[in-house]
This record gives structure tokens, C-alpha cells and sequence, in this order.
């Protein structure tokens, strides 16, 4: 039984969740990458990662690589899809706009997006192909971190923590959109589970 303390902590961390903020990660193959990014889901607010496996090999995130999230896959939820049509469709469908991760083709940089409201969906791509053709077709916005050095891309993991940092800090100075109290007493009930 957790103590006091413990529920608490929880209450709190429910509290500084996001309400329509979600991340997408497509054909990711590391699960040690993956679980990286859990870690920086859980520190930036952002409860709901989604997976599409279309031409990796599935893994299940709650059992691999604990050691590299810091167990940060035990607080998070996990939606998979077998295709990136499927998984676009359905948080179009309640309402996200979807932002692609992009090295070339990209509509903006991170230093002009602006995170400050509306249902955002990210997608971060396969660690050697980046997103599929598919996926920046479907997406709304494709968002590229400018690049200054010889190597022309960022690991997942690190793109991840750079977009979630940027989110987060213009959704803190607009006022963010958090959790309503009953979703956050339903994400504790959730947390006791686990």
C-alpha cells in the first residue's frame, strides 16, 4: 500500500500533465532509444506516447529497457497502431494536429513553432530513415531543429528532449492546458494500479 507521501507525489505529477499533448514514435528500433524518450515524456508532462510498428519488429515497452528510462515506462500509457494512416486518422479524429519531425521538407524550424495551444500530436521517426514518406505527407506541420554542424541529424531520443523542452516552456509562459481535476484523480487511480 503506498503511503500518504507517495499518493501525493502522484496527485502532483497528475497535476502538471498535459491534457492534449501526445507523442508518436514510427518504427523506432532501439528499444533503449525509445525508453529514453520516455523519460523525457514523463519530465516535460506528457502522458500518452503512441507507437506505430509498420516495418520494425514490435516490442513492448514496459518490459525493455527499464534500466534507460528510469522506470519511466511504468507511469506512462501506450497506444500501438500497424500503420502510420491508422494512427494519424485516429488523433485526427479527436481533434490533434499532427507535427512531424523533418530533416528536409520542413514548413518551420523549432525556433519558429509555436506549441502554445491546441491538441498537438509529434512524430519522431525510424533512427536511420527518420519518419516515413507517409507520415510527413499526413502530417499538418513538418518541423525542422536547424542544424549547424557536419552531422546532419540528432539521435531520437535527443530530438525528443528538445522538442518536449521547447513545448513545454511556451505552454508554461501561455498558461498551460492541464489535466481537469477528475482526469487527474482518474490518472492517480490509474498510477495506484501500476
Amino acid at each position: 500500500m503506498p503511503t500518504e507521501r507517495r499518493i501525493e507525489r502522484m496527485r502532483e505529477v497528475a497535476s502538471r500533465r498535459h491534457k492534449d499533448v501526445v507523442l508518436v514514435l514510427e518504427d523506432v528500433h532501439d528499444p533503449h532509444n525509445a525508453q529514453a524518450v520516455f523519460r523525457s515524456c514523463d519530465a516535460f508532462g506528457v502522458q500518452e506516447v503512441h507507437f506505430i510498428f509498420h516495418e520494425q519488429e514490435p516490442f513492448n515497452p514496459r518490459k525493455i529497457g527499464k534500466a534507460s528510462s528510469s522506470s519511466a515506462n511504468k507511469w506512462l500509457d501506450f497506444h500501438f497502431h500497424h500503420a502510420p494512416q491508422a494512427c494519424i486518422q485516429a488523433l485526427k479524429a479527436r481533434g490533434f494536429t499532427i507535427c512531424a519531425t523533418a530533416l528536409e521538407e520542413a514548413d518551420e524550424t523549432l525556433y519558429e513553432a509555436d506549441f502554445r495551444s491546441g491538441a498537438l500530436a509529434l512524430l519522431f521517426g525510424n533512427e536511420n530513415r527518420g519518419l516515413s514518406e507517409t507520415a510527413l505527407a499526413k502530417a499538418d506541420r513538418r518541423i525542422a531543429i536547424p542544424m549547424e554542424g557536419m552531422v546532419g541529424s540528432l539521435n531520437i531520443s535527443v530530438t525528443a528532449a528538445i522538442f518536449l523542452f521547447e513545448l513545454n516552456r511556451q505552454r508554461r509562459e501561455a498558461g498551460p492546458q492541464r489535466l481537469l481535476p477528475a482526469e487527474q484523480e482518474a490518472l492517480v487511480e490509474s498510477f495506484l494500479q501500476r
